[in-house]
């Protein structure tokens, strides 16, 4: 399960890569360069000559070279060779900044060893980007050889334990051959091994409490017990810690273990002075149960609940770090309705599904209508499993305007679906289903496939009259984190033939934080493809704009539930024009959605933001519609 509010305090990295030497004789170049990479906060060194540059290499080693070819006493091929033959030295990226252009010299720079090849005259922006790649490259590199010491450090660890292990059966055996004439204490030892195992049986031996096979036989025992004449009103009140998964994964098991403990005793710290009948159990790795009997109302295991919940709050400190958790909670009332505790956990199950889709409540008390919700959901995918089938599915266009130009620079795609049946059927309802269900991955590719159709279409309607138009597409978590994402979208966009300049793909900002390794990988191999990339519903998640610099994202769009309310006097005008600012000094533009009137336009034009969509310009539109929209567009914006 993911624990999607806790908290870490970050730790910086000890591999931070920033010691560059330059190494040419044109002092010009020397002193554009390391100013240049100096102001970009890299240590630099300069170097004008072979023998200079080895001496300064030999003092310090730099963690990146910028070499010249053409030098005096020897010359960039000579140098790099010389370093690639030594031991102390082959690791150090090597990038070529020459004049030579020809084949030749790149390809041999290439066998020589170098990582880069940059052609003079440079630019001042592709020498920054190089330098920043392969300096990641080299930081990824030491993290790595990092990691594999602390790896082998803990295999020697555990062959070590493993030994001491094997030493100890030794030694155990050994020991019960010598004693086995001491009959009455071999019984009193399996007497307590008996015990021991019994304790086990029953209680989770991490945290001491009580485990779930306990708490189906005490509840097997209290629904049986209960009868007509004599209704025991139960409830039974389980947690779910959100997001622990990223504790054990960020910190390591032994962090979540602790945290486990930590959690037990304060649920016990909880119920320590109060009477018997309230049981506390480690229902699941992340979950755990109560059990209040007898009680006299429903509003006991809420304020049971908010009483839990007030107690988990603080932060613990695990490893000299503070971590927050949260916890939904699914309530269930028995009044002799159940029959198994299967059938009571069940439906706790689905009070905290509801408890998680609601932005309010943190807990919900199971009831008829969350059943029906449940069931209504069921049949939805039923529905979702036979559409893609039929090919039910449409898509729309919204258009997205230039506030200075009022020309129209693309469109958003937006999935809708008209059930032969019941009609149309929001994606509201439709999308978190085929989400929890993974229809999504099929559901998303035929999306992506249909816009880059249409991006053909267009394409060669306009024939590059419209050059800059895109059509941004939606992509879930679920297709960003298949690992043939990548190997469909290729074969998608050589399918249609598209030129590439006109496609972008749309994620969340909740996507990003919580696959931050995946969206590097995946993010550099769409950037390779010059796809362009825009972070949906902005400020709706994290709102990260620092976090979100360290990927290449060219849009940034803003939730419209913070543009519907510029019209009024509100916290939302200060963040749209705080996020604007940001997102400009990040080098993004930003797309303002779900505008609907004058004056939000010209609140944000005057900000300085870019582009808009919503229902002032246009709704959603078919393709012929959409087609239509974009020749009047155009046709207005070249009469003007």
């Amino acid at each position: 399960m993911e624990m999607e509010n806790a908290i870490l305090i970050p730790q910086k990295s000890a591999l931070a890569i920033n010691n560059i030497l330059i190494v040419d004789d044109t002092p010009d170049n020397l002193r554009l360069l390391s100013k240049t990479l100096i102001q970009e906060g890299y240590k630099v060194r300069c170097a004008v000559n072979g023998s200079m540059a080895l001496l300064t290499i030999k003092a310090k080693l730099p963690d990146l070279i910028l070499l010249d070819i053409n030098m005096p006493d020897m010359d960039g091929f000579e140098i790099c060779k010389i370093l690639k033959d030594s031991v102390l030295t082959r690791d150090i990226p090597v990038i070529f900044v020459s004049a030579l252009d020809e084949i030749f010299d790149k390809v041999k720079a290439f066998e020589l060893g170098a990582v880069d090849y940059i052609s003079k005259p440079f630019q001042i922006p592709e020498v920054l980007s190089r330098v920043s790649n392969q300096l990641n490259l080299q930081n990824l590199r030491k993290q790595l050889i990092q990691k594999n010491q602390l790896l082998e450090i803990e295999i020697k660890n555990r062959i070590s334990a493993e030994q001491e292990i094997r030493q100890l059966n030794v030694e155990l055996e050994q020991r019960v051959v010598e004693r086995t004439y001491q009959l009455r204490t071999e019984i009193q030892e399996r007497q307590e091994v008996q015990k021991k195992l019994e304790y086990l049986a029953w209680n989770n031996s991490l945290t001491g409490l009580p485990n779930r096979l306990w708490l189906i036989e005490k509840l097997k025992r209290i629904l049986n017990r209960a009868s007509s004449a004599n209704q025991e009103k139960l409830a039974v009140i389980i947690l779910d810690c959100n997001r622990f998964k990223i504790i054990n994964d960020s910190l390591g098991r032994q962090a979540g273990d602790s945290l486990l403990k930590m959690i037990s005793e304060r649920l016990r710290s909880q119920i320590s002075d109060r009477p018997s009948k309230i049981h506390i159990t480690h229902f699941g790795e992340d979950k755990f149960a109560i059990i209040l009997e007898n009680i006299q109302n429903v509003d006991q295991a809420i304020a049971e609940s908010k009483s839990i919940h007030q107690v988990l709050s603080p932060a613990f400190v695990i490893e000299q770090r503070e971590i927050f958790i949260t916890v939904n909670i699914g309530i269930v009332i028995n009044n002799s309705n159940y029959l198994q505790p299967e059938d009571i956990f069940r439906d706790a199950d689905l009070a905290i599904q509801k408890a998680k889709t609601s932005s309010s409540c943190y807990y919900r008390v199971f009831d008829s209508t969350i059943q029906n919700n449940a069931l209504a959901i069921l049949e939805l995918e039923t529905d979702l499993r036979i559409a893609l089938k039929r090919q039910e599915f449409y898509l729309n266009y919204q258009p997205i305007i230039s506030f200075n130009t009022g020309k129209i620079v693309g469109f958003e795609t937006l999935a809708r679906w008209n059930h032969p049946q019941k009609g149309f059927i929001s994606p509201g309802k439709f999308i978190p289903v085929a989400e929890q269900t993974n229809l999504i991955l099929p559901l998303g590719m035929w999306i992506l496939k249909e816009a880059c159709q249409q991006i053909r279409i267009w394409q060669d309607r306009l024939d590059n009259q419209h050059r800059d138009f895109t059509v941004s597409v939606n992509i879930s978590g679920k297709q960003f984190e298949q690992e043939n994402f990548i190997t469909q979208l290729d074969r998608i966009i050589a399918d249609t033939g598209i030129n590439i300049k006109h496609l972008k793909l749309e994620i969340t900002e909740t996507l990003l934080m919580n696959n931050t390794e995946i969206a590097d990988r995946i993010f550099s191999q769409l950037k390779a493809r010059k796809i362009q990339l825009a972070i949906d519903d902005f400020g709706s998640g994290y709102s990260s704009l620092s976090y979100l610099a360290r990927f290449p994202v060219d849009t940034l769009k803003i939730d419209r539930s913070f543009v519907s309310r510029l019209d009024e006097k509100n916290q939302a005008s200060t963040i749209v024009k705080a996020t604007l600012d940001l997102a400009h000094n990040l080098g993004f533009d930003v797309v303002a959605e779900g505008v609907e009137t004058a004056e939000q336009i010209q609140q944000l034009k005057d900000w300085g933001c870019e582009f808009a969509q919503g229902y002032y310009y246009a709704k959603p539109l078919d393709e012929d519609s959409a087609w239509e929209f974009m020749k009047l567009n155009l046709a207005s914006a070249t009469n003007n």
